[in-house]
């Protein structure tokens, strides 16, 4: 047993896997022949049963870290020392906390507006055209590359390349950003999007919109298609033009929708980290909470303060998540 909890090579992780896997589907194998076999069973012992092995791993995989990491948030950052509230009081209270702080405020205000709103506007405009579902197919496709990936592609976008003084334009070095190339084009000079602040931060969250708005999409066109031919038909025979009939028909249709895209956009902007991390590092003013928890945590060893922002960060989700809950199930009862 001390090689399977020593395993460094990668063959031994993958044996330990296997074993891991075949130890699962034998314990549930076992259980669940026990319960079969025990003749008229209580309907609680069939709940544990089929239940008891799913709880024990959600208690194992997310109880038991949740609680250890607001523990670990009242000691220092050896783990050792208890600190009260000091490290919350550090993430509060100093300027580059307070930044990053500041940032993912701004990032869950603006990501699921935008995202939302773009979302919203292409669906309408595509509704019942032609084209619906190839336009429909090309909002979605970044739906489809993970965050790392869109990040890549993004920080090809923005690349930038020095201007060299006192050499002939035609001799400059040739701009692969396709931002900075098109700025040449029209007379001005390359930027470097990444590294200026606070606008850098503008330029991270573009693409987020980018990877978010056919989720929004999606789920607001069929939102859309669900809106009765009849009331629509009936608006426009009392003369409703196009905005009209939006603001007055197809936004308090949508509205329940509109809520669940809002706060699910939302919930995956207070976590976003792939983005931060693949384009900037956190450098440059561009921290946010998931980010800087893990620079603590796992580049500087200050495991204190990166629990307390851990924390902070599952506070702030906490409530989009009962929010979003409620609006489900109060969507499903007006049905």
């Amino acid at each position: 047993m001390d090689w399977l909890t020593q395993a460094d090579t990668t063959s031994e992780k993958f044996i330990l896997m296997i074993v891991a896997i075949a130890l699962f589907v034998l314990v549930m194998g076992v259980i669940l022949f026990i319960v079969d076999k025990i003749p008229r069973a209580p309907k609680w012992v069939l709940v544990l049963g089929f239940m008891g092995p799913a709880l024990l791993g959600l208690a194992f995989g997310l109880v038991y870290p949740a609680l250890n990491t607001v523990k670990s948030s009242f000691y220092d950052d050896g783990g050792k020392n208890f600190v009260g509230m000091d490290n919350y009081v550090t993430a509060f209270t100093e300027n580059s906390f307070q930044q990053v702080l500041l940032n993912t405020i701004v990032w869950t205000l603006f990501v699921p507006i935008l995202s939302t709103a773009v979302g919203l506007v292409y669906a309408v405009l595509v509704d019942r055209t032609r084209v619906e579902k190839f336009a429909k197919t090309l909002m979605f496709m970044p739906m489809a590359i993970s965050m790392v990936g869109a990040s890549i592609i993004w920080k090809f976008m923005y690349e930038y390349r020095a201007v060299i003084e006192g050499l002939a334009p035609d001799r400059q070095p040739a701009q692969i950003g396709l931002l900075n190339q098109v700025l040449i084009w029209l007379g001005f000079e390359p930027q470097q999007f990444l590294l200026t602040g606070p606008w850098n931060n503008l330029f991270l969250m573009i693409v987020m919109v980018w990877i978010q708005s056919g989720f929004a999409m999606t789920i607001l066109s069929a939102a859309i298609k669900a809106i009765p031919d009849d009331t629509m038909e009936a608006a426009r025979l009392d003369g409703a033009g196009g905005m009209r009939l939006f603001f007055s028909i197809t936004m308090p249709s949508v509205r329940p929708a509109l809520v669940v895209v809002l706060t699910t956009i939302a919930m995956s902007t207070l976590k976003v980290f792939d983005i931060v991390r693949t384009m900037t590092g956190g450098n440059f003013g561009t921290g946010v909470i998931a980010n800087e928890f893990y620079t603590q945590s796992f580049k500087q060893a200050n495991y204190g303060l990166g629990s307390a922002l851990a924390v902070i960060l599952f506070v702030f989700v906490v409530p989009l998540i009962i929010y979003n809950v409620f609006q489900m199930r109060k969507s499903e009862e007006m049905r």
